[in-house]
């Protein structure tokens, strides 16, 4: 199969009130030859297990896993070829994770059927043990591939990728982390070692396209959206790889419209997306895709 792209990439999310919407397509899309896949994110979530209280200021009623279950299953009913994804920071935020120390988030994503998700800094809030103790509770995969585990508990629990088929399209997910010196305890991460996510990227990338042959890559990323300093974030990791089709994000609780499409190394489309924090939105990207590389998708915003 070769390589196939998309021309033309939209989908934003919602806040959860209860009313999906569902991708807008051309009569062209009723081609047989063509392929959909959906990809569904999160990101930060933070153990907001419940919505947001009514008389919320902010977030009123919003958010909750009992609603993102049944948005989800909404739309794999529609596409049964979707891909399920988290940016990051799991753990922290609500006395759920105080109490249980993961069990229940790992518990409730392997419900809701997430197949993969990243690593965030706030995941290693009750130390490397505590997140290897909850691994057993976690029916999909968490990747990163610029933290070396080498010398800890996590060494060989941890995939720097991992590659899904759905429809015949081989699609290539990895991860990466923000640097944790300096923003989390030494005594909480212990030997992990940062590598730099840019090198470790393109490494990545070349392996999923040359010898895995995909042909679709999807980074999940912890680093950030957007700074206005040196630091690495999505937006400058975009500009410096080639081959990437997607990067899903967290750790800065950015909230998208839609996507953002930037440029990478060669001048070519990369989509970024971050949901902003809490589950209060669930993010959808719809990806068209044939051998001709001629087929334009349309997507809207779902309103969960």
């Amino acid at each position: 199969m070769k390589r196939r792209d998309f021309i033309q990439k939209t989908t934003a999310a919602g806040v959860f009130t209860g009313i999906a919407g569902t991708a807008l397509l051309s009569s062209s899309f009723a081609s047989a030859e063509a392929k959909h896949i959906t990809i569904l994110h999160t990101n930060d979530v933070h153990s907001h297990i419940d919505p947001f209280p009514l008389d919320d200021d902010k977030n009123p009623g919003q958010g909750g896993v009992a609603k993102r279950y049944t948005l989800i299953q909404k739309i794999k009913k529609e596409n049964p070829n979707t891909l399920l994804l988290d940016a990051g920071d799991i753990f922290q935020g609500t006395p759920y994770f105080n109490f249980y120390g993961g069990e229940l988030e790992f518990k409730l994503m392997s419900k809701l059927g997430y197949d993969a998700a990243t690593i965030g800094n706030h995941d290693f809030d009750n130390g490397i043990d505590g997140l290897n103790a909850q691994l057993p509770n976690a029916e999909f995969s968490l990747l990163n591939a610029n933290y070396n585990f080498s010398n800890t508990v996590l060494d060989g629990q941890i995939k720097p990728y991992q590659v899904f088929i759905k429809d015949g399209v081989k699609i290539g997910v990895f991860g990466v982390g923000i640097q944790l010196e300096g923003l989390v305890n030494k005594k909480m991460y212990k030997e992990t070692e940062y590598n730099d996510p840019v090198s470790i990227s393109q490494d990545i990338v070349k392996q999923l396209k040359e010898n895995e042959k995909c042909d679709l890559v999807i980074c999940l990323s912890h680093l950030g959206y957007h700074y206005i300093h040196d630091k690495i974030d999505d937006l400058k990791l975009a500009s410096k790889t080639k081959n990437i089709d997607l990067i899903i994000g967290g750790h800065t609780h950015t909230f998208l419209d839609k996507p953002t499409v930037t440029k990478n190394a060669e001048g070519k489309d990369v989509l970024v997306n971050q949901v902003g924090w809490a589950g209060i939105n669930l993010g959808r990207i719809d990806f068209y895709l044939d051998h001709s590389n001629k087929i334009n998708g349309k997507g809207a915003s779902i309103l969960v």
